[in-house]
């Protein structure tokens, strides 16, 4: 992100500001000073001690009073400095035109204070120095040819050239600081403009973000409206849990459970992606299936899947020349009849166990998702006998998939089913438990990598 320039008045505005106070009290110093070193010029030439006093007192007389004055006249404080500086350089070219060459040596020291002075503490523009240069030159040759008895090589070489040369160095002096320091103050200010624009545009993101994170809530309460509470699965069965920990606010997992006459269908599903996209494709997943469970006729699993899929596609219109548009879901649904003490199922590369006396079953599930595939074929249909005591797990993707442990690597399917063996014998509040945990333990500080959903149910 470019700040944007910042104008040169706004620049010279802040230079002010900030140099004001400082060349204030400089006014005030040379002020002060000019006076106290007539102290030197009454012992030193004590002839000319009222001429010297006179200039010396007009020169900060006339400075102070316009110090004293500026909020009427509004003068800034660098043209009073000019005055002041000004003033005395005149007020020494004169001192200078009444000296014999040995005071004039001694007083050069003095013409240089001030130019070096000038140099180090005040700020103005070149102009003000290629005036003072020119001012000083002037009243210097002015002055000597009214009053001096020198000639013009002792003037000269005796102070005048280096004077003058220092006059000159402390011009460019002035002129460099005073570059760099308005080089500085519009460096700052454009720093603060930058910053003031990134925190503008932070304040927009988190805002925007707010704004999005509470639509996604609200998306959160409609998806929770549809899958059904943890609670309302459980009055199924006698003992059963859910163990449903969703990546984002929103979850392209889903469950869900129907019972219809003496027939308890479930199932347990993986839309494309997670978050919102995810999100989406769930709510019409859980309402294909409620709408095609209430108004067929068939209470077969695998019709109703490929129900779905073709509600899925059609919704979508997803085609064989579509290449974009590849969601559906993985899922496997279950229909326990009570009656016959059986379990038909169906499923789309979602498979799921059976835990039968410390054994584990694997129920196959059809390769191919409900959603378009280039090649698809009814879903199969399978029967199980199921006896007292099974244990049926169904669940996603998500938490085989889960990297960490030690080394950083997945939990995979063959730790996961260890696990299912190790706890199906416990209470299903426990084997929920002992889910959490362990999955826990093992994702340790990594991000969870997807949606995770684990069902248990007990014959």
């Amino acid at each position: 992100m470019k700040a944007e320039t910042i104008p040169p008045e706004v620049v010279e505005q802040e230079f002010y500001r900030t140099t004001e106070r400082f060349q204030i009290i400089t006014c005030w110093i040379g002020v002060a000073l000019n006076l106290v070193w007539f102290a030197s010029d009454y012992f030193i030439m004590p002839e000319y001690w009222i001429p010297f006093l006179l200039f010396r007192a007009a020169v900060s007389g006339i400075t102070a009073s316009i110090l004293l004055t500026k909020k009427w006249h509004g003068l800034n404080i660098y043209m009073t400095l000019f005055v002041l500086v000004i003033g005395i350089s005149v007020q020494n070219a004169y001192m200078w035109s009444v000296m014999d060459l040995e005071h004039l040596q001694k007083h050069a020291f003095a013409y240089m204070v001030l130019f070096i002075g000038v140099g180090m503490l005040v700020y103005w523009e070149f102009r003000y120095s290629l005036i003072l240069l020119a001012i000083t030159v002037i009243s210097n040759i002015a002055f000597y040819v009214a009053n001096s008895s020198l000639t013009v090589d002792q003037f000269v070489i005796s102070g005048g050239l280096l004077v003058f040369t220092v006059a000159l160095f402390s011009a460019f002096l002035i002129r460099t600081r005073y570059r760099l320091t308005h080089n500085e103050i519009r460096s700052r200010l454009e720093l603060e403009k930058s910053k003031q624009l990134i925190e503008e545009e932070r304040n927009t993101v988190i805002e925007q973000k707010k704004e999005i994170t509470d639509s996604i809530n609200y998306a959160k309460r409609i998806q929770r409206a549809l899958i059904p509470t943890e609670e309302d699965f459980n009055q199924h069965f006698t003992d059963s849990f859910v163990f449903f920990k969703p990546k984002d606010i929103v979850s392209g997992d889903f469950y869900w459970i129907h019972r219809k006459n003496d027939k308890i269908y479930y199932a347990t599903g993986d839309c494309t992606g997670h978050g919102v996209p995810g999100g989406f494709m769930t709510i019409l997943g859980l309402s294909f299936l409620e709408e095609i469970i209430d108004s067929k006729s068939s209470e077969n699993p695998a019709e109703v899947l490929d129900m779905l899929r073709d509600k899925i596609v059609n919704t979508l219109k997803q085609g064989a020349r579509t290449d974009e548009n590849k969601d559906g879901v993985d899922i496997n649904l279950c229909c326990i009849d009570n009656a016959n003490n059986t379990l038909h199922y169906a499923a789309a590369n979602n498979s799921f166990y059976i835990v039968r006396n410390n054994e584990l079953l694997e129920m196959k599930a059809d390769k191919q998702p409900c959603g378009f595939f280039h090649h698809p074929v009814q879903f199969t249909l399978h029967k199980v006998q199921l006896e007292q005591g099974d244990c049926i797990y169904t669940f996603t993707d998500g938490y085989p998939d889960q990297f960490g442990g030690p080394n950083g690597k997945k939990f995979r399917y063959k730790q996961f089913e260890s696990m299912l063996l190790d706890n199906h014998s416990k209470p299903f509040r426990q084997q929920q438990q002992a889910l959490y945990d362990t999955f826990e333990k093992w994702k340790g500080d990594l991000e969870q990598v997807d949606d995770v959903l684990v069902v248990g149910v007990k014959i």
